[in-house]
């Protein structure tokens, strides 16, 4: 199946979906016109990819591209990206990502907080000994 991607691509996608046991012939595939950017191809062309993997029911709309054949591609990936989620859970990457930002929001500790305001204090007194100096005369 040829989707407008590089051979490497579409190989990487066949294999990850084969690891996950997903089939073409479980996913109903159908096409509805875009909206948004596009011009006359999204006014035209049903370029907007509609998924739905039938085992799982995990359905999946894409229509980032402008072009059907990448689009294809690209809710295919999703799709698989989506049903890795479910089946590895707090292993996938995508968990791995919310889990990273919710440490970065996490509110620091007294300590932390202390050492952080005295390396910016001491930023701040090495920066004012660079100033120059100016001299005022009445």
């Amino acid at each position: 199946m040829k989707y407008g991607v590089s051979l490497r691509k579409e190989t990487e996608l066949k294999k990850k979906m084969r690891r996950f046991g997903v089939k073409e012939k479980d996913i109903a595939e159908n096409f509805v016109r875009s909206s948004g950017r596009g011009g006359q191809n999204v006014n035209k062309v049903a370029t907007c990819v509609y998924l739905k993997h039938n085992p799982t029911g995990i359905e999946v709309k894409c229509k980032q591209a402008r072009t059907q054949g990448l689009n294809r591609f690209l809710a295919r990936r999703i799709l698989v990206e989506k049903i890795e989620t479910k089946i590895l859970g707090k292993l996938s990457s995508e968990k791995q990502r919310i889990e990273k930002i919710r440490r970065q929001k996490r509110k620091r500790s007294k300590k932390s907080k202390e050492k952080m305001l005295a390396d910016k204090k001491k930023q701040t007194q090495i920066k004012n000994l660079r100033k120059k100096i100016s001299v005022h005369e009445e």
